[in-house]
């Protein structure tokens, strides 16, 4: 795959995620979300000799910018595949449960979204294909050109939380009978026009997209499954980062960390008899939700939908 380097990504909350992580010199961390590297080249400024960083990511331009990185220092080391995957990649590497911190920095990348080679934007014309890694899986393209109205209308209000999902589902449908999908500047039309009442300073398109890409990477799922495999390769003390970019990220991340602080018994049926011990809480959240500074938000418009939560290992 040709790598375009042009394509610039401004890191997000790039000191404030790197100090809620609070990193120790001689510590051992992951960057789940490698993207450009810039949280990972902020880490790795901040560890000693002794120190050790794993980056992951699915995106075949990632992995090659973070094997860039990984020959200049020896003490970074990139992995592709999913955060979700990082419990049996750390058990494999004798890490399981030896981790300081873990920062997940989630959504879609700058250089993802202004390469339309990728398919990811409505804004810029090409393939239909949306997949962080296009080595595996169903493209965007070949799910709508097999799904049903009902699963397509799914996708776009589940995931994508818009309100005229059904509509636009049966639009899609209904054109692909006469012609396939194949670019993301005609399946945007075609939400467009099938859209009835259009949000003031946001395409019509843009909730139908979102949730075509959470789908095709399976982002939900892997969320859930990469916060619990996060908590349980974290040392007593150890921090976990998470910046999200839309409401349904922060929804899980949100309730996954109050579950821990209300301890494990709140998640056990009623009437069960339990230690004490369950009762108390298993993670600590450092703080408030974070957002972008002002001064970022002027920098970097994108920033604005981000939220940081931070949490803290304690048994």
């Amino acid at each position: 795959m040709t790598i375009h380097s042009s394509y610039k990504h401004i890191t997000v909350l790039l000191d404030e995620a790197v100090e809620a992580l609070a990193v120790r010199a001689d510590g051992c961390y992951l960057d789940g979300t490698f993207g450009r590297g810039g949280h990972s080249r902020h880490i790795l400024q901040q560890l000693g000799p002794d120190g050790r960083l794993l980056g992951f990511d699915k995106d075949p331009q990632a992995i090659a910018t973070g094997q860039t990185l990984a020959a200049e220092d020896g003490r970074f080391v990139i992995v592709q595949r999913s955060f979700a995957e990082l419990g049996a990649e750390l058990a494999g590497r004798g890490l399981a449960g030896q981790v300081n911190g873990i920062l997940l920095d989630l959504g879609v990348s700058s250089p993802q979204l202004d390469d339309a080679e990728r398919g990811f934007s409505f804004l810029n014309d090409g393939p239909l294909d949306m997949r962080m890694d296009p080595t595996r899986g169903v493209s965007a393209a070949q799910f709508i050109a097999t799904a049903s109205v009902d699963e397509i209308a799914r996708v776009f209000k589940e995931y994508g939380e818009e309100r005229f999902a059904k509509r636009m589902a049966r639009a899609v449908v209904e054109r692909r009978e006469v012609q396939p999908f194949e670019r993301t500047a005609d399946l945007a039309e075609v939400l467009k026009v099938a859209n009835p009442a259009w949000e003031k300073g946001k395409n019509p398109a843009t909730r139908a997209f979102q949730g075509l890409r959470i789908h095709v990477n399976n982002e939900l799922a892997d969320l859930e499954a990469g916060l619990q495999a996060a908590l349980d390769a974290l040392q007593i003390g150890g921090r976990l980062v998470v910046i999200s970019f839309h409401s349904l990220e922060d929804r899980i991340v949100k309730l996954f960390m109050r579950k821990l602080v209300k301890g494990e018994a709140d998640n056990l049926p009623r009437n069960l008899p339990v230690r004490h011990q369950a009762f108390e809480p298993v993670i600590k959240v450092h703080g408030k939700a974070q957002f972008a500074s002002e001064a970022e938000l002027k920098a970097n418009p994108r920033s604005r939908s981000a939220v940081m939560r931070v949490a803290e290992k304690l048994r």
